[in-house]
């Protein structure tokens, strides 16, 4: 793990999940998922979108051109963790496609432009991952 994510996840759970800096205000959350290839715990600050009774993550890496890690993590092993304020929740991970993808990444760059940045800084499609608590 990164300096950056641990210093985030410490920031996270020191605060009940509220965080500052360029995320002061952000609903976060931090994602245990399985690595594909190694099988070891890997935790992941992200921010999410709630919709009614609905929770999604997107695996946008900031518009990089490859898709995060944790995004082949959850493909790979769909049982994760998320730790949202001070609960933590079991939850299965499950990709989202077609238009409902593209209606939910809409709604999202449209509340929060750095997703709109995302998404046109790549000529990848930014997956959108559905969390199903259990």
């Amino acid at each position: 793990m990164t300096d950056w994510n641990a210093n985030i996840i410490e920031e996270f759970r020191g605060n009940a999940g509220k965080v500052g800096g360029v995320f002061e205000g952000d609903p976060m959350l931090i994602l245990h998922n399985t690595g594909a290839k190694s099988g070891a715990e890997r935790l992941n600050p992200l921010l999410y979108r709630r919709e009614g009774d609905r929770m999604f993550i997107f695996a946008s890496k900031a518009g990089a051109h490859s898709h995060p890690d944790w995004y082949h993590n959850v493909n790979a092993n769909p049982s994760v963790t998320i730790e949202v304020g001070s609960d933590t929740i079991a939850a299965t991970a499950a990709e989202v496609i077609g238009s409902e993808r593209d209606e939910i990444y809409a709604r999202q760059a449209a509340d929060d432009s750095r997703f709109d940045r995302y998404q046109k800084a790549t000529e990848r499609m930014i997956p959108v991952i559905e969390l199903i608590a259990h």
